[in-house]
């Protein structure tokens, strides 16, 4: 809900929370710079109630330059940076003031300011505005605190690259990004979603292209993402078996559920000799994986297009066909073949409501697991980001998937957000010892040896 100024509000219809109402709406900037003269002030309650009284409110200011992010200009960015907030204080309400944005386009460029402006006085100077935007609840023990929140991102600078929409994924970005790490800066693309634009679905870092003077394109088979490192750490844990299957001149087999900018197929294949299928639900996000990512599908590495979840229920059902005598490897779902020695699952939940989460609940149901272990080899595993919803549904995943697989393993990503588990469908012997075959020494190489040594048996 967008207001043209704040003539036409209601003060009154701020007394109370009402789940997930956005309202936005023009106010006189009450200080001279660094801001506007009018100001932008958008109020977003919660799609929670709290459990307890009173309610908490607090308040941002838009970085300068952000405004037309879709961070800060949609409600789901809003939302997104709510749910992140609450992960420390319950918010009952955040308000959100800074320029108005562009809307006709996201920000061909942004550049970080060398220096941020004091604020002191214009958060001062916006309290008064902030009580009035307060729940009549939020009184019950006098005048509330309500602090002002920081966002802070490592983006010094960004261009947009493609602004794009699929039939699944709706409005996507890509964009090229220094990003300010230690011990020097990167340049690295990224993709992301309207639908959840604080959650980067992608991205891989840019180098010189030596084919091209002057120019930068992707590095193919880098592991940006920090889960995706620990993901293939878990390899380690059938490492012996895949040693078996190269030394009788076979590639190891993997179904990657979730492509993206195709990141992990392509390391797989590449550093690790493997034979990719993958299943990507947009093909718009296919061909934004060709065009601006690198992705190269050949004779080791096809992609399937449709949904992960429905794709390995068929496969599952057709290998229990096959089984049964009653139909051709001619007849299999175009695409597959019935073992895999490995399934990478990266699919996010797609649900703003719920904030950045993964996988989809869907995913973990009893009959969708039990596919899932029955297109895996009897050596198998999956492997599977998750980045829990609340400390409830981690518990109950872990929970589910212990009653389908025989031993389950978790991996430290130490970004305090994404965990990564393992579930093997037979018993396997977790090596710490310094004797390994040569893939494993391949693969100690390729990721070294941080995430393979802290996969721990749970």
């Amino acid at each position: 809900m967008d207001m043209a100024n704040s003539g036409s509000l209601d003060p009154s219809s701020f007394k109370c929370l009402s789940p997930s109402r956005f309202i936005s709406f023009s106010f006189p900037n009450p200080i001279q710079g660094p801001y506007s003269d009018v100001l932008r002030i958008a109020v977003l309650d919660s799609p929670l109630l709290p459990s307890l009284p009173p309610p908490r409110v607090a308040a941002m200011l838009v970085p300068i330059g952000r405004e037309s992010d879709w961070i800060f200009c949609t409600a789901a960015g809003h939302l997104q940076l709510l749910l992140a907030s609450s992960q420390d204080l319950f918010l009952s309400r955040l308000i959100i003031i800074g320029k108005f944005p562009i809307f006709s386009c996201p920000p061909m460029s942004y550049t970080r300011p060398q220096s941020e402006p004091d604020l002191c006085s214009l958060q001062e100077a916006l309290f008064p505005l902030l009580l009035a935007l307060s729940p009549k609840a939020a009184f019950k023990n006098g005048v509330p605190e309500i602090p002002f929140l920081s966002f802070e991102d490592n983006v010094v600078r960004s261009v947009l690259v493609d602004r794009i929409e699929g039939p699944v994924s709706g409005e996507m970005l890509v964009e090229d990004v220094e990003i300010d790490v230690s011990p020097v800066p990167e340049l690295r693309r990224r993709l992301r979603f309207k639908m959840m634009p604080n959650l980067v679905q992608t991205q891989v870092r840019l180098i010189p292209d030596p084919s091209k003077d002057g120019t930068i394109g992707p590095q193919k088979g880098s592991l940006v993402q920090p889960y995706l490192a620990p993901m293939v750490a878990g390899l380690s844990l059938v490492a012996p078996f895949l040693e078996e299957k190269i030394k009788l001149g076979l590639r190891p087999r993997a179904l990657c559920l979730g492509v993206g900018g195709g990141t992990l197929p392509m390391f797989l294949q590449s550093k690790l000799d493997f034979d990719i299928l993958g299943v990507e639900a947009d093909p718009v996000v296919l061909n934004i994986a060709r065009q601006h990512f690198g992705l190269v599908e050949g004779e080791f590495l096809h992609v399937h297009i449709g949904d992960a979840i429905g794709f390995i229920k068929n496969v599952a059902q057709q290998k229990d066909t096959l089984r049964r005598g009653l139909e051709r490897m001619s007849d299999l779902v175009e695409g597959s073949r019935i073992d895999f020695d490995v399934i990478m699952v990266d699919l996010d939940a797609g649900d703003a409501v719920n904030g950045a989460s993964a996988p989809p609940s869907e995913f973990v149901q009893r009959n969708v697991l039990l596919a899932a272990k029955m297109v895996l080899h009897d050596r198998g595993i999956i492997v599977i980001n998750v980045i829990p919803q609340s400390k409830a549904f981690y518990s109950e995943l872990i929970h589910d998937f212990r009653e389908v697989f025989a031993e389950l393993y978790e991996i430290e990503v130490g970004n305090g957000e994404n965990y990564v588990l393992v579930a093997t469908v037979t018993n396997v012997q977790l090596n710490r010892s310094g004797s390994c075959g040569s893939w494993l020494k391949k693969l100690r190489l390729v990721i070294g040896e941080k995430h393979m040594n802290s996969i721990n048996k749970i």
